[in-house]
């Protein structure tokens, strides 16, 4: 259903019939946008000479104003220069008896869209109506977009400050320690600061490469290069990276392949996915619990199932689990290391290898995330990508 959208219009003439004649030609005028998808219809007000028209302009905006050229006492022109110097956004047509080659360039100097001579038919009107009335929505679209991008950016930065300040503020505190000697006759204590502070600072050079990769991917300018690889040959190495880790806490992982998984992709890009999947069934999961990892395929499609034993998440977590720099917080998870970019990275990776990804998760009893990759590698989009085949 579409979003209907109202432009303030004042129709400026000292010809009450042509006053009237205007607006019944535009009453049931309605006006889209490029994509169809809002209606914009028109709220009609009148004023019978300049004067009035300068008073009602002075205390309301109007959107679009059709304004007569030779009214008596303040001219169309006048009303015009003065719309002008205030820096009005309200769109103006200018209407005189009085057409001319000069009489269209001067009002256009003065801030005028369009010009109708009189005497016009309901379907000329409408017509520059309608282009008046286009490029007002397209001026409003373009200013609503520009707030938009402001707002997005404003709230990315403090995101950003806030994931970056705490790690910040602990390594400066272990390296202020440090440098008052207060561990200086205790070795154990020494290495334990450094060790910390190595794993916080590790922990911030992965925030930026998520960003750099999240950037890269947003704006079209990744480099892909798709070749002959096989996801059970990469899950084996991903498996091996964090074996050390399940085994430390006492989890076992199984991993199921189907006999032919061979695809074209751009290996750092699976890599990338594969390591979010296996990471985080580990990094959630419960101490002594079970990874269950299953690769499947058909003609088209390979499929990644991966599924943990662990914390699991609510309703709730799940419908926002994919967003920039979201990470569940709550006492389950406190404790947990993370830029909560890797996610929302994962999925547009997915995404630009032709594919979905969808979750499965009951709180205390784990999740299960399932990928599925086109085997070519590629969106339907994908020739606009950047991509290097």
């Amino acid at each position: 259903m579409n979003d209907s959208h109202i432009l303030k219009v004042l129709i400026a003439d000292d010809e009450p019939g042509m006053r009237t004649g205007i607006a019944r030609s535009l009453e049931n005028l309605v006006v889209t946008d490029d994509h169809g998808e809002d209606r914009y219809t028109l709220d009609i007000n009148f004023a019978g000479d300049g004067l009035e028209a300068q008073q009602i302009l002075d205390q309301n905006h109007f959107d679009l104003l059709l304004l007569d050229h030779g009214m008596p006492g303040v001219t169309g022109m006048e009303i015009l220069a003065d719309l002008q110097a205030k820096k009005s956004t309200t769109m103006v047509v200018m209407i005189t008896a009085y057409a001319s080659l000069e009489m269209a360039v001067r009002a256009t100097k003065q801030g005028a869209f369009d010009f109708l001579a009189k005497p016009f038919t309901p379907r000329e009107l409408k017509e520059v109506v309608e282009k008046a009335a286009s490029h007002l929505i397209v001026e409003r679209t373009a200013r609503k977009l520009a707030r938009e991008k402001h707002r997005v950016r404003f709230e990315f930065l403090s995101v950003l400050a806030h994931e970056l300040k705490a790690p910040l503020g602990a390594v400066e505190s272990y390296l202020r320690l440090l440098d008052e000697g207060i561990t200086a006759d205790d070795p154990e204590a020494t290495a334990r600061i450094i060790g910390r502070s190595l794993v916080r600072l590790e922990g911030m050079r992965k925030l930026i490469y998520d960003l750099l990769d999240l950037t890269r991917i947003e704006s079209r300018q990744k480099e892909r290069t798709l070749s002959d690889v096989d996801p059970a040959l990469v899950m084996g190495l991903v498996v091996e990276t964090f074996q050390p880790e399940a085994d430390r806490r006492g989890i076992s992982m199984e991993v199921q392949c189907a006999d032919d998984t061979a695809m074209k992709g751009d290996h750092s890009e699976l890599e990338i996915i594969l390591n979010n999947l296996v990471s985080n069934a580990v990094k959630y999961n419960r101490d002594g619990g079970h990874v269950q990892i299953q690769l499947a395929s058909d003609s088209e499609t390979i499929t990644i199932s991966v599924s943990d034993t662990g914390i699991g998440m609510s309703k709730e977590e799940v419908d926002r689990l994919f967003g920039e720099f979201v990470r569940i917080k709550n006492d389950k998870t406190r404790l947990i290391e993370g830029s909560g970019l890797g996610l929302s990275i994962m999925k547009r990776l997915v995404h630009l290898n032709g594919g979905q990804i969808s979750v499965k998760s009951q709180e205390d009893q784990g999740t299960t995330f399932t990928a599925t990759l086109s085997r070519t590698g590629q969106s339907n989009n994908s020739a606009s990508s950047g991509e290097t085949p």
